[in-house]
């Protein structure tokens, strides 16, 4: 793919996170295909569509939640994502925070079809996914 449409994918994934981090979740969903999946950390059941991930983007243990993306590699239609997220929790008020590894897949379209969470430690499995070798 030409070096602006990398730039573009990776200008709509900032502006994605942003919308999330600002709660404007419808806005943060339609960045995802209509048949998105969504695969957490450990052993977290998938997530598939956009409307179950919408709902699941709604704070609820969380009073806040933020991503900030730190690194991101294009490859074609894979990308590979280092962020911190932040949060904080709705009744206890603990704070947490964490940097993990997305590793993405766009449509022609630009719309993310599939996304994975690895924790930091699991980069490797990170970059194999997204198909993007070690630096």
């Amino acid at each position: 793919m030409p070096p602006d449409r990398d730039a573009e994918i990776a200008r709509r994934l900032r502006a994605g996170f942003d919308a999330f981090n600002r709660g404007a979740f419808d806005e943060a969903a339609a960045m995802m295909h209509p048949d998105v999946e969504y695969v957490g950390v450990g052993d977290q059941a998938p997530i598939a569509g956009r409307d179950a991930l919408r709902a699941w983007m709604e704070p609820n243990a969380w009073a806040s939640q933020a991503i900030e993306p730190l690194e991101t590699t294009v490859a074609g239609r894979k990308v590979l994502m280092r962020v911190r997220t932040t949060a904080r929790g709705a009744g206890s008020g603990i704070e947490m925070e964490a940097e993990t590894w997305l590793a993405l897949t766009v449509d022609d379209d630009l719309l993310v079809t599939r996304f994975q969470t690895y924790f930091i430690h699991e980069e490797e499995d990170a970059r194999r996914e997204a198909g993007v070798g070690n630096p």
